[in-house]
């Protein structure tokens, strides 16, 4: 897939790259692209008991320990280059979880880090979720599940802040559209 400044006829240079990333110049501005996947989806994973799904993993760019909302690249695979942020979303869910949903559906799209990268990602709510494997992510992964009841979630995030736990800024994102779904299901039918 083209980057937006190459769709756009913008004159972009490469000035490094890696197996995954490449650096580009765009002007005067240099930002991040990846090369080998046209996405990203997070997901939203609310169980029939209101508890949010969430990850933690380790991340070197950090230097750390983060917690995240499941999530993945779209198209990463070879063979899977046209791979549909659903699809990727569903598949990624049932890696890093272990859990299948019934009902996904896009609720947000937009760029992940505008000043630093080029890299969209899709916001997923996933419900009617089903217990299908063990989770935990692919061989290169160490992806820890946790289950949150949504009254419980800040005070967990406080208490993985107080521990040094990195809280990706999408968990808060992913809280907003897991209140509004729980609020919505949990109204009475008129």
């Amino acid at each position: 897939m083209a980057s937006h400044a190459e769709a756009t006829g913008a004159s972009v240079e490469t000035i490094g790259g890696g197996r995954f990333l490449r650096l580009v110049r765009r002007g005067k501005w240099e930002y991040v692209e990846r090369t080998n996947a046209s996405g990203a989806t997070a997901i939203v994973a609310l169980t029939e008991e209101g508890r949010l799904v969430l990850i933690e993993q380790p991340r070197p760019a950090l230097g750390g320990v983060a917690l995240e909302l499941p999530a993945g690249l779209v198209g990463d695979t070879p063979g899977d280059e046209g791979e549909e942020l659903a699809r990727a979303a569903g598949r990624e869910l049932v890696e890093e979880t272990g859990y299948e949903a019934r009902e996904i559906a896009q609720v947000a799209v937009g760029p992940s880090s505008p000043g630093l990268t080029s890299e969209t990602i899709g916001i997923f709510l996933a419900t009617g979720l089903r217990k299908v494997g063990p989770g935990g992510g692919v061989e290169s992964e160490e992806i820890t599940v946790y289950e949150v009841p949504l009254a419980e979630v800040e005070a967990f995030l406080a208490e993985r802040v107080a521990r040094g736990i990195h809280i990706d800024l999408k968990v808060y994102a992913g809280l907003y559209f897991a209140h509004r779904a729980w609020a919505e299901r949990s109204r009475p039918a008129r």
